[in-house]
């Protein structure tokens, strides 16, 4: 039966996990997978969660199924921490799913299910997995310009000739905050212009939001979704505790539709419907303790000071290689970097300079540049400037 099975392509972010681990060199440099680390490299446990989890063990009483949807708690407390009450809960349909990619993938299989002509639109520079989860869901995807490379900013020109060739029924995807892989966000005026863009065009806005608090701030991250589910009539929203929690193993994710009331319950169902086709229940003991921290007002004061750590020590990560650039290679070539948001950049590097610093230096990133500038540290900082100021020459 196997035998001409096709092997699946190797996935970049694979690969280089792997050549990292199997590298050697005491002093080798991971900043290509994208989890948080802190000062000692370390994923940490959010005291936060350690206090949730105990609390989860000692109270509950069954293992068994949870509703297709999930469990409302924990529904309805990512509703308001990522829509903030600007439109009414009748408006929402959720549920629960197996980390982001999960969600990702549900939605898009919603809009196959609701519009399979429909064309989902993606920023040319995008998260690996978003294309090969389009595409396996069996829709169409065209790339719309982002970055000016140049500048290292945003391609506001690019980015709004392509969209207006977006027709009824069509679905743009745009990265809530922290945009990954290049750390260029979208202004409130951006947000005000696209939503006034997609309501002219009659087309459906796909906010993948894997970040939320590592921009500028929890409430401040969230604008842009809050503007859209406020003025239009329909927005798809793919939502990861994996980054803001540290949640990352046990994947807790959340796919919602905003839509009018008239069709919220259809929506729900659909939801449901396709996740009992693919996992049937979702699992219960990250989304457990999210909610429990989010409705505690204790434990949800520790997180955001948590999250708020971790927040300003990627900032600060950024101010400091961005200056030491500065000083490596005297040019303002990276000073984009310190102004850029999140945990990702993509740094202005060929392949081969790319190949260059992980050979010689240790230095692993991902091919196009992506480098996770949470993977660094006082010590790294300065030896990254300076390996890249060296392929540079």
């Amino acid at each position: 039966m196997f035998e001409t099975l096709p092997q699946p392509k190797l996935d970049g972010i694979i690969a280089m996990m792997q050549a990292f681990a199997e590298d050697p060199r005491m002093g080798k440099i991971d900043l290509g997978v994208g989890v948080y680390r802190d000062e000692a490299g370390r994923t940490p446990v959010l005291q936060a969660v350690k206090a949730a989890e105990r609390q989860c063990v000692e109270t509950q009483e069954s293992k068994s199924y949870l509703s297709l949807a999930g469990d409302q708690a924990f529904l309805d407390t990512m509703e308001t921490l990522l829509l903030g009450g600007v439109v009414p809960s009748a408006r929402v349909a959720a549920v629960g799913t197996p980390g982001g990619t999960s969600a990702v993938r549900q939605i898009c299989e919603l809009i196959r299910s609701a519009r399979p002509e429909a064309v989902v639109w993606v920023s040319a520079q995008t998260w690996p997995n978003h294309a090969p989860l389009i595409a396996a869901s069996g829709l169409e995807m065209r790339p719309y310009r982002y970055l000016d490379c140049d500048k290292g900013g945003l391609d506001h020109m690019g980015l709004f000739a392509d969209l207006e060739q977006v027709a009824e029924g069509d679905v743009v995807l745009l990265h809530g905050c922290c945009h990954n892989p290049t750390g260029v966000d979208l202004s409130a005026q951006d947000w005000a212009e696209i939503a006034a863009l997609l309501e002219r065009r009659g087309a459906v806005p796909f906010i993948d939001m894997a970040y939320q608090g590592f921009g500028e701030g929890l409430d401040a991250d969230a604008g842009g979704l809050r503007h859209l589910s406020a003025r239009l009539p329909e927005v798809l929203v793919a939502a990861s505790c994996s980054k803001n929690f540290g949640l990352y193993r046990e994947r807790v994710g959340l796919a919602m539709a905003v839509v009018p009331e008239a069709v919220r319950s259809n929506l729900a169902g659909a939801l449901a419907g396709l996740n009992r086709k693919v996992f049937a229940f979702p699992p219960d003991h990250g989304g457990r303790v999210v909610s429990t921290i989010l409705s505690d007002t204790a434990l949800r004061t520790l997180w955001q000071n948590e999250l708020e750590d971790m927040r300003l020590r990627v900032a600060q990560n950024r101010q400091a290689l961005a200056q030491a650039l500065q000083a490596e290679t005297n040019s303002d070539r990276f000073a984009s970097v310190a102004t850029q948001r999140g945990m990702f950049s993509l740094l202005p590097l060929s392949s081969d300079q790319v190949a260059q610093l992980r050979a010689e230096h240790g230095i692993y990133m991902l091919g196009d540049g992506r480098a996770n500038l949470a993977g660094l540290n006082d010590f790294s900082i300065p030896v990254c400037a300076q390996a890249i100021a060296k392929v540079l020459r």
